[in-house]
């Protein structure tokens, strides 16, 4: 039996997992580091513990595989996407802490941008929206702000890298600095009609091209990591966000195929072929992992999912373990009408409203914690019923079913209002750990463990399907309760 040995590098944790080439799960080992708030609206992290809880994390799970390494045939990478780092070239020490995708601190330099004119070049070359949430404004941020930081990265002593990136120069020994389409195409400085960094974006936002990688396709030989690192050297196959990274192990190959991950944020894709969709309900347009051809998927984004229970747990404290808030909300039959939006860090998709803030409204004396619970739930199932409404608008395509994955998933509760919002049977797969599988079957195709997608689709199967049971005037009801509850919630930060 051989195996691909997977690096999923999340937002809260340090993950590894090694399969065999039936795209079983062998072992896991996962391992939390520190979010670090240094004022509201800010997010980061320590590029060195991501590096050191994830060469941790690879080793424990090689371990607990009790597998030959000889039969690892590669390692697989896949990674939170748009989180910005700049690092030394000769040292490999990071300038500064990496800002985390969910940081708003550039919101206003986005504002600046959209009112210059430059949303409609951003969007025709990249299929993004001007937003905090991607790397340019943050790539400009560390160079305007951090003295000297400019004119080093102008000289070329610096590297700038999304989370891939630093890892794959990590492992290899400084000697590879790469990343593949799909990350590169969420710094919103990559033509993705081109496959190439774009000159005219770069100057836009001052970014010299001297800090950036070299993009490959998802599936590639990006570099060796040698020997000493795991004990036997190993080949990097496979790059990709964890988001195309997901949808590659979901086998949403094919055009009106959906799949939505539901972590620390929630993120929906759906194929749309070979030729980008524009989107005009507040969508981006971003590659597929890809091995050969290009391929598009519409894509919208809630910056808060698992991320509502998260506070629920730890900033106030309802209870000791996440796996808890099923049981305690479906002790209340409903939400009583209290419904949460959850925009800590904004509203992304379709709003993408920087200044939006969290609310909760319908709160009587008769709510309990359960029903604060449940309406937590019911939030990450609104965010992404609104996204599905905006995609079905977008690609005139009706969905058949969606594929599900990421931790919450485990929640029936949820799946179950998921797909009674939706309307569409909720689609949830044996293997959950898909973005992990997603990135081990992209490097399995470059070391020929593979032969074809069509041979990992064969591997695809469901565990449960959730069909939808509410009644359409419920549904029509409860969505716009919700919607009315989002508009209040809007620009909340903006009028302080």
């Amino acid at each position: 039996m051989r195996h691909i040995l997977a690096l999923d590098q999340g937002t809260t944790s340090s993950r590894a997992i090694v399969f065999d080439e039936q795209g079983t799960l062998v072992s896991v080992a996962q391992e939390e580091f520190p979010q670090i708030y240094p004022q509201p609206g800010w997010v980061e992290h320590d590029a060195k513990a991501i590096l050191a809880t994830q060469r941790a994390v690879a080793r424990e799970a090689l371990r607990r595989a009790a597998v030959p390494l000889k039969s690892v045939m590669a390692i697989g990478i896949t990674n939170q996407r748009e989180t910005t780092l700049l690092w030394d070239r000769q040292s490999g020490e990071p300038i500064a802490n990496a800002i985390v995708w969910q940081d708003r601190r550039t919101a206003a330099q986005c504002r600046e941008l959209r009112e210059a004119g430059a949303e409609s070049l951003v969007r025709e070359r990249t299929g993004l929206v001007i937003d905090p949430y991607f790397s340019g404004t943050k790539i400009a941020w560390l160079l305007d702000t951090i003295p000297g930081v400019r004119a080093r990265a102008e000289r070329g002593e610096l590297a700038f890298g999304t989370i891939d990136t630093w890892l794959v120069w990590q492992l290899t020994g400084n000697r590879t600095h790469v990343t593949d389409v799909t990350n590169a195409a969420r710094t919103m400085l990559f033509n993705v009609h081109l496959q190439d960094w774009d000159e005219e974006l770069l100057r836009l936002l001052r970014v010299p091209r001297a800090i950036l990688p070299d993009v490959h396709p998802s599936a590639h030989a990006f570099g060796i990591v040698p020997k000493a690192v795991f004990g036997e050297p190993l080949i990097i196959g496979g790059v990709a966000g964890d988001q195309q990274a997901a949808m590659f192990g979901q086998a949403c190959h094919a055009p009106g195929m959906a799949k939505n991950t539901y972590g620390t944020g929630c993120f929906m894709l759906l194929h749309t072929g070979g030729e980008m969709v524009q989107s005009s309900h507040g969508l981006v347009s971003t590659p597929c992992a890809f091995v050969k051809d290009k391929e598009f998927a519409l894509e919208g984004s809630v910056f808060v999912a698992g991320a509502v229970v998260q506070w629920l747990r730890d900033g106030l404290g309802f209870f000791k373990s996440s796996s808890e808030i099923e049981a305690l909300a479906n002790s209340v039959l409903d939400s009583g009408d209290v419904y949460i939006v959850p925009a800590f860090t904004g509203l992304g998709a379709p709003h993408w409203d920087p200044e939006a803030r969290g609310s909760i409204f319908g709160l009587t004396r008769g709510t309990t914690r359960a029903h604060i619970a449940r309406a937590a739930l019911e939030s990450i199932a609104f965010q992404s019923a609104d996204i599905l409404e905006a995609m079905q608008k977008d690609s005139g395509k009706t969905l058949k079913e969606l594929r599900v994955d990421g931790g919450a998933t485990a929640n029936d509760l949820l799946m179950q209002f998921q797909a009674d919002l939706l309307g569409v049977p909720v689609v949830r797969p044996k293997v959950l750990e898909t973005t992990a599988l997603g990135a081990a079957y992209l490097a399995g195709l470059t070391v020929n463990l593979w032969k074809s997608r069509d041979e990992i689709a064969a591997q695809w199967q469901a565990e449960r399907r959730f069909e939808p049971r509410m009644e359409a005037a419920q549904r029509q009801e409860r969505m716009a309760r919700w919607r009315e509850a989002v508009r209040r919630s809007l620009k909340w930060s903006q009028s302080a």
